[in-house]
């Protein structure tokens, strides 16, 4: 356009050639013929330079419009590209949140080639435009019609744009699908989740609270142990729940569901809860029938025995049902025994010999059962009086509904060790009816308290 301008800017000066060449013509003092023909000439070449520059002008224009066509399909496959990464993505999500996140960002992309679907056109319309009349998007016959190379930017044609876009609307769609069926998929498995947790964390909480109600229990031996019994046959009675979220457990397995943001307990943790739970309440029955019994054969009052095993339950801040060395040690402090303090890496001898009773196998806890043994045993060591052994043996003759102890249950209700109960079978004269007949593994306990008083 510069160079037509610059010709036209000599218009006015081949006008004025034009017009001296008419007035030496007209005079007469010039050779008429010979102006005439060079006034001829130089307009002819003139116009000639003119049309030329105008049509390089057209050519250049169609070039240039074939250049930006080319560099806008280069553009838009590069953004069609871009966005075609972006949604053939086999990412679907781990769970509801996650999908549910992919589809917004997939919602943003629907909305971004929507909105971009204009300039798709508008670059189809412009190689339309330019090949009216020829093959579509024929890159030789555009060449030839307007005398330029082959595209420069791109090997892409506006055929291809077509069919990319298509393609790219095409994958928008199945992607659009897959998200909804993974949200509906992970919607089922998040009702599923909620499922589990609620029963989960329903059947944690009684463990819980069964747990405190039967380390908190309070009232005579009688009525603990009777509420104990309950308690016991309520944790039984609860295996149908414990099943119920075992089965809701399987059912996340089978759905490849390894995570529960709703709940932290497991299907195995709170079956090992339940079966420590039941443990502790078979201990604990056992546990205060030894005390029941403890009472009324050793004579060992309900008030020290109360005093015992609510001093354990204060050490035991977990409400495990166990103390470990070092809260057994304040617990033996705090009931009055006299355990010394000692210094770090010193072995306090008096407390390793109170273990060797209570945790011979160094495990680390003490139990409530192994705790009232050991405190029962330490009420009972030192016997005042005939009487009072004749006591003890009376009550168990009226727990066993006898006339004469057996060695077995000496043993077992008189807190005798084997050695004890060894040394009374021994030295305990068997015992005979009115007739003068033995029976066997009969013992007279009359007769060796006698004995027993006057050596």
């Amino acid at each position: 356009m510069v160079l037509v301008t610059d010709i036209r800017a000599h218009e006015d000066r081949i006008k004025e050639l034009d017009a001296r060449a008419d007035e030496f013509i007209r005079s007469g003092a010039w050779d008429a013929d010979m102006v005439r023909e060079r006034k001829k000439m130089i307009n002819e070449r003139y116009e000639k330079i003119l049309d030329m520059s105008e049509n390089r002008a057209v050519t250049l224009g169609k070039a240039k419009r074939l250049h930006d066509f080319y560099r806008n399909i280069d553009d838009e496959e590069a953004w069609i590209r871009e966005k075609k990464i972006l949604v053939s993505s086999e990412d679907y999500g781990r769970d509801l949140i996650g999908v549910r996140n992919l589809r917004k960002k997939h919602e943003r992309i629907e909305n971004e080639v929507a909105a971009h679907d204009p300039f798709i056109k508008q670059v189809i319309a412009q190689g339309e435009e330019l090949t009216v009349g020829v093959q579509l998007a024929d890159p030789e016959e555009i060449k030839k019609r307007i005398q330029v190379g082959m595209n420069p930017y791109t090997w892409f044609t506006m055929e291809s744009l077509v069919e990319t876009w298509r393609n790219l609307q095409k994958i928008i769609l199945e992607r659009d699908a897959e998200l909804r069926r993974e949200t509906v998929r992970q919607e089922q498995n998040d009702q599923l989740r909620q499922q589990f947790a609620v029963a989960a964390n329903s059947f944690h909480q009684w463990l819980q609270k069964v747990r405190t109600s039967m380390m908190e229990a309070s009232g005579t031996l009688e009525e603990q142990l009777e509420g104990i019994r309950e308690k016991s046959s309520e944790v039984r009675a609860r295996k149908n729940d414990l099943r119920e979220v075992e089965k809701l457990g399987t059912l996340l397995e089978e759905h490849l569901i390894l995570d529960n943001r709703y709940t932290e307990h497991s299907t195995v943790g709170l079956s090992q809860a339940w079966d420590q739970l039941d443990q502790l309440a078979m201990r604990m029955q056992h546990n205060l029938e030894q005390q029941i019994q403890a009472r009324n054969v050793s004579g060992v009052s309900e008030e020290a025995l109360r005093e015992f095993s609510m001093m354990f339950k204060h050490f035991d801040k977990d409400k495990s049902g166990r103390l470990d060395h070092r809260e057994f040690k304040s617990c033996l402090r705090a009931l009055g025994h006299d355990l010394h303090e000692v210094g770090e890496g010193q072995v306090d001898a008096e407390f390793e010999s109170i273990l060797n009773v209570v945790d011979p196998n160094r495990d680390g806890y003490i139990t409530l059962q192994e705790f009232m043994a050991f405190m029962i045993s330490k009420e009972t060591e030192n016997v005042q009086s005939r009487d009072e052994v004749e006591e003890a043996f009376r009550a168990l003759l009226k727990k066993e509904k006898n006339t004469s102890p057996k060695k077995s249950y000496m043993r077992c209700v008189l807190n005798l060790s084997k050695e004890q109960a060894e040394y009374c079978s021994r030295v305990m004269p068997p015992y005979y009816t009115k007739s003068g007949q033995a029976i066997l593994d009969a013992y007279d306990y009359q007769a060796f308290t006698r004995q027993l008083f006057v050596s």
